[in-house]
């Protein structure tokens, strides 16, 4: 994949005709991705992908999201197609330290996804069970930042090992780390630790589904 400022050259070059001449900054890369200057700096410095807005950015283009990232021509994805899948994104749902919207009454856009990407999924038998959604909120620190993409598993429910998973509660859509303890009752643990974890009975919250992955891996 390419890095942080191999991608925000694309972008320049992209949009280049758009500015008559002028020589693009950082900040015009920012404004196109609809990104705060400061939120932009911090990416660079981290080299973290803004993969929400680049979704977006491409989407407007009409360009291909893998060859933003991988540099492939668009030749190289008519004749590879098999190589590539395709999941559910729900780009207008957000959950970790907020209220979100639910799954299934909400507009689905495609999410391209490359081969090789598609066993961190848990294998191509699984994508009809995957769906993704955005991070919104910071008590997910360090393991998940905010906008990042993370890719749900709807048939994994089972909180008897714990692991990470969206729920629902009556507050909203969540991402947190989840765990079941002996007298029944359900920890919600934020990676955060600036977040207090907090302990509810099984009725009240509802499991939408393990996350598996994200644009990363998952702790």
């Amino acid at each position: 994949m390419k890095s942080f400022l191999e991608i925000a050259e694309e972008i320049k070059s992209i949009v280049s005709t758009e500015f008559n001449g002028r020589k693009m900054y950082d900040k015009d890369v920012a404004d196109i991705l609809g990104i705060s200057q400061m939120n932009f700096a911090t990416m660079k410095k981290r080299n973290k992908i803004p993969f929400g807005e680049l979704l977006d950015f491409c989407a407007t283009k009409s360009i291909s999201i893998n060859w933003l990232l991988y540099g492939q021509s668009p030749e190289s994805l008519i004749e590879a197609t098999n190589r590539f899948f395709m999941v559910k994104y729900f780009s207008n749902i957000n959950a970790s330290a907020g209220g979100g919207a639910d799954t299934e009454h909400e507009d689905a856009q495609q999410i391209e996804i490359p081969h090789d990407f598609v066993s961190m999924l848990g294998g191509e038998r699984e994508l009809k069970n995957i769906e993704a959604i955005n991070v919104s909120g910071d008590s997910m620190e360090p393991t998940f930042s905010y906008n990042d993409i993370v890719f749900i598993n709807r048939s994994k429910t089972d909180l008897q090992r714990g692991g990470i998973f969206t729920i629902r509660t009556e507050a909203g859509l969540f991402i947190k780390r989840v765990q079941k303890r002996i007298d029944g009752k359900i920890d919600i643990i934020s990676d955060n630790q600036v977040y207090a974890t907090l302990t509810l009975n099984p009725n009240e919250i509802e499991v939408i589904g393990r996350v598996v992955s994200r644009f990363g891996s998952v702790d």
